[in-house]
């Protein structure tokens, strides 16, 4: 058990801990709650509000699509599923040609991903980068590159090998990225020939890593991993449940950093609503799998797919994208500066929206105690963050909704201030 259960606090048949508030109503950037208090929405529901709350034209789509077809059966063709395959194709790197739409959130797609990978290489061992964060689910928390995931369950899915990730901030082997010559791929071999089965399919890594501390891999780092891949015939799979359609200021991340994946899994900013829809995203030579053994009742809903065409619709503009890289851009400038007063913030990375706020103790280790103050303070100040390693880590993740404008950011950046005052004082 993680935290105390306070019951006065709570609904009655509540099983989790809940937060204090109680939300009733949003729109766009912000949300407000019972008694009226409104807040700066700066993690976008879950990361998955790419176009903030209640956007008029998804909200239009899936009013439209509830009058002619609330679901139907996956044995079964609709248009707008049909529509939603056609533009994951258009909108992915040109070697994703294929779609399976049979997934309803990023767990149950990675976990489709990695039976692919592991039919069409006959091979069993999946690794994931430390500190990444593929899922929740049995088989996907086993991989996970965090051991707390893993640690209440007797049975883990066996087969997951954890390597050191691209974490040049803290690197894992003591080296700098500009003397290193990505040791931290070619160290690789080492685990695959020493910590796995020798029988493996994939690598499954999250470009950017999302709870892992929103960490960013140096330039080059992803195409040698391709390559890596490419010389082993292993799968390279991209999760970017949180990267993909604009959240990095351009469609993919694969397309950000130039890299083509074997396979791509996406989720969460995909529907633009909140609304669960995931897909996986292969190539040609990569179909095969039967249908009887990865699907899932609410994979490709129909009232899902017709927001996410509207959010595709939205998110694909170049001005659109032009928008979050330069809104992230200022954002993550202005942070900076901040650094420069409250050296409690050792670190800010990211592209575009997708931003991590690290924060260290005056040794320079890394200080939990301080991230969760600073999210605390936040809060106090109507600004909605995370903290990484499910608030275990020492790193704010700021994902604000895409539609921030620069006038917004500018406020986000004022509300951390004075947040960084607070924390200071309380401490």
């Amino acid at each position: 058990m993680s935290d105390t259960f306070d019951k006065s606090t709570q609904p009655p048949p509540a099983y989790y801990q809940l937060g204090p508030a109680r939300l009733v109503g949003g729109s766009g950037l912000w949300v407000w709650d019972a008694d009226g208090r409104e807040y700066l929405d700066c993690a976008a529901g879950t990361f998955n509000l790419s176009l903030g709350h209640n956007h008029p034209a998804v909200v239009d789509a899936i009013k439209a699509q509830t009058d002619d077809l609330l679901f139907a059966s996956s044995m079964f063709q609709t248009d707008v599923s049909n529509r939603v395959m056609e533009m994951l194709v258009e909108l992915s790197p040109a070697n994703l040609t294929r779609v399976n739409l049979r997934s309803s959130g990023g767990s149950t797609a990675t976990e489709g991903a990695v039976k692919i990978a592991q039919l069409h290489t006959g091979r069993r061992d999946v690794i994931v980068p430390f500190r990444g964060h593929v899922g929740q689910t049995l088989a996907a928390s086993g991989w996970n590159g965090m051991s707390r995931l893993r640690a209440p369950f007797p049975t883990v899915y066996p087969g997951a090998v954890n390597v050191p990730d691209p974490y040049c901030h803290r690197c894992f082997y003591r080296q700098k990225p500009s003397s290193c010559d990505f040791l931290c791929i070619d160290r690789i071999d080492d685990f695959i020939r020493y910590a796995s089965s020798g029988s493996v399919a994939t690598i499954l890594i999250e470009p950017i890593s999302g709870a892992g501390g929103n960490i960013v891999p140096p330039p080059g780092y992803l195409k040698r991993l391709r390559e890596f891949c490419d010389e082993r015939d292993i799968v390279l799979i991209f999760d970017e449940t949180q990267t993909s359609f604009g959240r990095t200021g351009f469609l993919t991340a694969a397309e950000a950093f130039g890299v083509e994946p074997h396979m791509m899994t996406v989720s969460k900013g995909l529907s633009g609503s909140g609304l669960p829809l995931a897909a996986i995203i292969t190539e040609e030579r990569l179909v095969g799998m039967d249908r009887s053994q990865h699907g899932f009742t609410s994979g490709g809903h129909p009232v899902a797919a017709a927001a996410a065409i509207a959010t595709l619709t939205l998110v694909r503009q170049p001005e659109f994208l032009e928008n979050v890289r330069s809104v992230g851009a200022a954002l993550k400038a202005a942070l900076l500066d901040l650094g420069r007063t409250y050296p409690e913030i050792c670190d800010v990375r990211g592209l575009g929206l997708m931003l991590g706020i690290e924060l260290s103790e005056p040794d320079g280790s890394k200080s939990p105690r301080l991230a969760n103050a600073l999210h605390a303070a936040l809060m106090d100040r109507g600004v909605i963050t995370r903290v990484s390693e499910h608030s275990e880590g020492n790193t704010i993740e700021l994902r604000p909704p895409l539609i921030l404008t620069h006038e917004e950011a500018q406020l986000v950046v004022e509300r951390f201030g004075e947040a960084l005052e607070i924390m200071r004082v309380r401490s």
